[in-house]
C-alpha cells in the first residue's frame, strides 16, 4: 500500500484537535481551518513539498484523512 503521508510521522488525539483549531497562516486559503483545506490544494503541497515543522505534519495528516474519507469525522469538533 502506498502512503502519501509517511506512516512514521505518527499522530495523536491532540493533532486531530489541532486540525480543527489551527488556521492556514498564508496563501490562497489563509485563515481556513486545516481540516477544511481542499484536497487538490493539499495534493499540490504533497507534490511541491509541505512546509517544515508541525504545520507541514498537520497538513499531511489532513490530506491523509481526506483521502481515506475520514475528514468529516472531525467536523463536529469545529
Amino acid at each position: 500500500m502506498a502512503y502519501l503521508v509517511d506512516p512514521i510521522i505518527g499522530f495523536n488525539q491532540q493533532d486531530l484537535l489541532k486540525l480543527v483549531e489551527w488556521r492556514m497562516p498564508f496563501g490562497k486559503y489563509s485563515g481556513a481551518r486545516l481540516i477544511d483545506l481542499p484536497e487538490p490544494y493539499l495534493l499540490w503541497f504533497h507534490k511541491k513539498g509541505f512546509p517544515s515543522g508541525e504545520l507541514g505534519k498537520l497538513m499531511q495528516l489532513s490530506l491523509e484523512l481526506k483521502i481515506e474519507g475520514l475528514d468529516n469525522l472531525l467536523k463536529p469538533l469545529a
